[in-house]
């Protein structure tokens, strides 16, 4: 194999603007700090968080002709990461994300490509043929690729963030792929449910949900033991941002899963939440990665704390 991981879809330009509420102000306009852009995005997050663990990555998207495209083109070749765009008929997508005092986030998101945009399997196909694992971005023009990887027996994951476990557009990414990962946050009391659902009707063999503040819920096939739930971790420095914590969780935990050994779901799980914590440490969405001995040194660090010494990572 060529590749460890190809990532398919899901790159884009994040506008994000600080303020000290996520709330409208009742007045005209309010002071903020620096209005930044930032190459951003899930995809962009994968391939760059496998990219800093050491993984070899191929990045395949849709971009456009513009200056969101420009700045994204420029951030893969500047790292060294191979990639692949076909022309994006309407443009890059992109967000404004409001990101309040706390780290907290709101988005208002800017997909822009036409609802026909498919992923040609024959542009796609050749590059999964060379990668242990591919991951399916949420993009829609990825829905039809899940059966023909399938059909070829390549591991396949996908995130589908903040689902609310009944959207129907949502159900290919949901019953298509091997490794499922979503947010909590829309799902709430139904998480248990939803993850069950995930696992019966579909091919999954993980469905984990990402909860935040509040840790993970994760359920893997055949597991008597049903939906487990682990707490959160606490990293040394301060919350700042939560743009691309879960897709940094992500990475972590497959990183660690294609290694296998003992105890593997809950180092694991481990190594998803020290990187999705991590990422909230750092201004800006996808600006800076855990490398793997980062993790290593973090998930050290809270499995063997050291008595009496400086306030470090720990079980929140």
């Amino acid at each position: 194999m060529d590749d460890d991981v190809l990532v398919v879809g899901g790159a884009g330009v994040d506008t994000i603007v600080r303020v000290d509420r996520l709330e409208v102000p009742d007045q005209d306009a309010v002071h903020v700090p620096p209005i930044r852009d930032y190459v951003a995005h899930t995809g962009t997050g994968a391939a760059l968080g496998f990219h800093a663990l050491g993984r070899r990555v191929r990045f395949i998207d849709f971009l456009g002709d513009d200056a969101q495209g420009a700045l994204i083109r420029a951030r893969f070749r500047g790292a060294g990461l191979p990639f692949e765009a076909l022309p994006a008929p309407n443009g890059t997508p992109r967000s404004v994300n409001l990101v309040d005092a706390e780290g907290r986030r709101f988005s208002f998101y800017d997909g822009r490509h036409p609802a026909d945009l498919l992923m040609p399997p024959d542009f796609a196909l050749p590059h999964a043929e060379r990668a242990r694992h591919v991951h399916v971005s949420r993009p829609h023009f990825n829905r039809e690729l899940f059966p023909v990887l399938a059909e070829r027996g390549v591991p396949v994951s996908t995130d589908l963030h903040a689902w609310d476990g009944e959207a129907a557009g949502t159900l290919p990414w949901a019953f298509g792929a091997d490794y499922v990962f979503l947010s909590a946050a829309a799902v709430r009391d139904r998480v248990d449910e939803v993850l069950r659902m995930i696992v019966t009707e579909g091919r999954a063999r993980l469905a984990v949900a990402t909860d935040g503040a509040h840790g993970c819920h994760v359920l893997a096939r055949g597991d008597g033991e049903g939906v487990r739930h682990y707490p959160a971790v606490t990293p040394p420095d301060p919350v700042v941002d939560s743009n691309g914590a879960g897709d940094a969780f992500v990475t972590a935990f497959l990183h660690t899963w294609f290694d296998g050994g003992p105890d593997l779901l809950d180092r694991s799980v481990l190594a998803g939440l020290v990187s999705g914590a991590f990422a909230c440490t750092v201004h800006g969405t996808h600006e800076r990665h855990i490398t793997a001995t980062e993790l290593a040194a973090a998930v050290r660090a809270i499995r063997n704390p050291a008595p009496g010494g400086p306030a470090g990572w720990r079980w929140s």
